[in-house]
């Protein structure tokens, strides 16, 4: 599998990945979308390579088959803590992140890391509207089992009602 080696951004598009935010920090509290789009886009086919890199270069390591998360963060939801457009993802790969993701800009060429945001973009979108949204009719009846009954062989058995969020207090 050979990795492209083409440059995307350019000199303007460099420049607009240097404005990207990430941070939910803004002045004046007024958001900044960033302006630099992905050059491949949300592509089947670059997402396919984006899952094949993600694979050959080890990012399985830390969040786990199909970004599920492990060490690292699950990828496979859209709530990302540096952001989810295209320019966050690419810098969040390019630059790194604090408590433990690489660095990988001096190591990956560019479109190997649009392709990388483009699987990265196919697994945290949510499914299709046929699948619907599971509900309950009634709120649930109770909280969880108290931590001296975990190790049992009947743990539903020791349950305790809702107490406003507050953990279990009492054994039964």
């Amino acid at each position: 599998m050979g990795v492209p080696t083409q440059s995307y951004t350019g000199a303007s598009g460099a420049a607009k990945l240097l404005g990207t935010p990430v941070s939910r920090l803004f002045p004046g509290n007024v958001p900044v979308k960033p302006s630099l789009e992905s050059p491949v886009g949300d592509s089947r086919e670059a997402a396919q390579r984006g899952m094949q890199y993600f694979q050959a270069f080890n990012c399985v390591g830390c969040h786990a088959p199909n970004g599920s998360g492990g060490m690292g963060p699950s990828l496979s939801n859209s709530a990302f803590i540096y952001g989810s457009e295209p320019a966050q993802i690419y810098l969040t790969i390019y630059q790194g992140r604090p408590r433990g993701m690489p660095a990988w800009g001096g190591m990956l060429p560019e479109p190997a890391i649009w392709d990388l945001v483009a699987y990265v973009r196919s697994i945290s979108r949510e499914p299709s509207q046929q699948w619907g949204k599971t509900v309950s009719a009634q709120m649930p009846q109770i909280e969880q089992v108290p931590a001296e009954y975990v190790s049992t062989p009947d743990p539903w058995g020791q349950t305790e009602a809702f107490s406003h969020g507050q953990k279990p207090n009492r054994a039964k």
